[in-house]
């Protein structure tokens, strides 16, 4: 079985670690309410997706 000759340095093992980040999720506006909403999901300021009600929302 293989086995590293050498210890990966800090900076080595992070060069190899950049790409792995987390990405700010897609925001689209509302085309029922106008309000910020994360793409491919219900409004959760009206409860619309697609057109159509999904989801019943309390406007208190």
């Amino acid at each position: 079985m293989a086995v590293p000759k050498r210890r990966t340095s800090k900076s080595r093992a992070r060069k190899r670690r950049t790409h792995q980040k987390t990405l700010a999720p897609n925001v689209s506006t509302c085309s029922d309410c106008g309000e910020p909403k994360i793409m491919h999901r219900a409004c959760t300021a009206c409860g619309i997706y697609k057109g159509r009600a999904v989801i019943q929302v309390n406007n208190d």
